[in-house]
């Protein structure tokens, strides 16, 4: 298992996995949605001390690292790995997928996209048991969401208007407007979900 190595004064920056760690610890927090007091309540890390990794102000302990990890839902060693400058740039193994929940516990996001995008674009899996439903808050402005659907059916709600998506349809939409996806089949609904964010002019 990586453990995070000490700087000196002077020593060269390649042993130094501070960066690259607090650009993961940032691009994990946006991903999951989460603010910084947030993360610090769930992880029992100082709010100050998490903003100072992301800013890369210090070299955090293992134990600190160890529950920034738990609460990111990773592991020690996705978080603190480098690039390892060969033409395989990123392997995320099954267990460091960070996966989110609808608040029915009836939807499941498993966030596939690489992290470094994530204020750009960011991409989805996308299942949902029946009558699941996942509400979303609007993102930035200008965002628009596709949807391309593998199984079953859903009905997307956006503002007033609604529309239903079936299998082997895609479907985008307006992101930036309060929006939600309800599976509407009798069976298990799989679809990918890639948002565009400031995809749209300010005139939309």
């Amino acid at each position: 298992m990586s453990t995070p190595r000490t700087k000196k004064n002077g020593g060269s920056g390649d042993t130094d996995p501070t960066p690259a760690l607090g650009k993961t610890i940032q691009r994990l927090r946006k991903a999951y949605n989460m603010s910084l007091g947030e993360l610090s309540e769930q992880s029992g890390v100082a709010k100050s001390i998490i903003s100072q990794i992301e800013r890369n102000e210090t070299n955090p302990t293992l134990s600190t690292v160890y529950r920034l990890s738990r609460a990111l839902d990773t592991s020690i060693d996705e978080v603190l790995k480098a690039d390892s400058g060969t033409v395989f740039l990123e392997h995320q193994m099954k267990s460091a997928i960070p996966i989110l929940e609808s608040q029915d516990g009836l939807c499941r996001l498993a966030i596939t996209g690489p992290l470094n995008l994530i204020d750009l674009t960011q991409w989805y899996d996308f299942q949902a048991k029946p009558n699941g439903l996942l509400e979303s808050e609007p993102h930035p402005p200008g965002t628009v969401e596709h949807l391309y659907m593998l199984k079953g059916e859903v009905e997307i709600t956006v503002g007033d208007e609604v529309k239903v998506a079936k299998s082997g349809e895609a479907i985008r939409y307006r992101g930036d407007l309060p929006h939600k996806i309800r599976n509407i089949g009798t069976t298990d609904a799989h679809a990918h979900m890639v948002l565009m964010l400031r995809q749209l002019s300010p005139s939309g």
